[in-house]
């Protein structure tokens, strides 16, 4: 979708999830743009929009984390409603990956005035994802980290389980379906991103400037915990594209993918948030899926 400017006196609704980690922050963001808003809790959050939405609304703002970003892509994806974000919550991934600025008074600013471009977005069985999905030691990190995040915060409760992860890996098995050709590992890991991916430190999981468009899958291959540790750590330290050469690494890039793990559900990671969900596992990516405000710098 080409960059567009919305007309003036464009119809904009503002929403805001009080429960969100810079909520405070994003609500003085939003008073200082002389934008009004609607607060709610995370989960009585969804009526609104879908009233502003079904209401004709233009623009809606919505202030939150990655969770409620996705929630509002959900409803706005397919329709003429804009979606301008304030990056409310810890990490902000899509907001980074739009150019969209951190700072909530900039963002704020930018929810108002800025253009408008199309957004690819990730869906599991009809579930959306804005950033990335995992199947398998993902999953097993989020788990312990949820459990000791409230008693060390976040990056001390990452690191434990990290260690807990590497410790006690579990390998499952897995039959990706990639156009039409039927592929079977042993796996540890699976990972989809929102166009291509980087596995290198420091920006672990980020999207690779100026990458290509699709889902990014990455599959870890093998059954022994020392030899699956060593592959994440090439990864790690060669990045994705010397990751791939290896013979246990496996990568593509598709619009779309099956995986069948063998059992009736599964729990998998969305942008870092568990779901349990049916299998098998139904992967496809919907280009431009929604009206995204960004700035003028981030267009194309």
């Amino acid at each position: 979708m080409p960059a567009a400017r919305s007309a003036p006196g464009t119809t904009i609704e503002a929403f805001l999830n009080i429960r969100c980690g810079n909520a405070d922050k994003a609500r003085e963001a939003l008073v200082g743009a002389g934008i009004d808003r609607e607060e709610a809790e995370p989960d009585k959050l969804v009526p609104h929009l879908k009233k502003a939405i079904a209401g004709a609304a233009a623009r809606i703002i919505v202030a939150g984390g990655d969770g409620t970003i996705a929630a509002a892509a959900a409803l706005v994806a397919g329709t003429k409603t804009e979606l301008a974000i304030l990056p409310g919550g810890t990490l902000n991934h899509f907001a980074k990956d739009h150019g969209i600025p951190v700072d909530l008074d900039e963002a704020a600013a930018l929810a108002a005035h800025g253009q408008v471009v199309g957004a690819d977005l990730g869906y599991v069985n009809d579930c959306v994802f804005l950033n990335t999905s995992s199947i398998g030691a993902y999953v097993t990190f989020v788990r312990v980290r949820e459990r000791f995040e409230r008693t060390f915060g976040y990056t001390i409760a990452s690191f434990i389980a990290l260690i807990r992860v590497f410790s006690s890996i579990r390998t499952f098995d897995v039959e990706l379906e990639v156009e039409g050709q039927k592929k079977s590992y042993r796996s540890s890991l699976v990972f989809i991103g929102v166009g291509e991916r980087e596995l290198k430190l420091p920006v672990l999981g980020n999207r690779i400037k100026n990458g290509k468009r699709g889902l990014h899958v990455m599959i870890v291959q093998g059954r022994r915990p020392a030899r699956l540790f060593a592959i994440a750590m090439a990864g790690i330290a060669k990045g994705t594209r010397q990751a791939a050469k290896l013979p246990q690494f496996d990568a593509f890039l598709v619009d779309r993918c099956r995986i069948d793990l063998r059992r009736p559900s599964a729990t998998i990671a969305l942008d870092g948030e568990l779901k349990r969900l049916d299998t098998p596992l139904e992967y496809r990516i919907e280009r431009d899926a929604i009206r995204l405000v960004v700035p003028a710098a981030a267009e194309g």
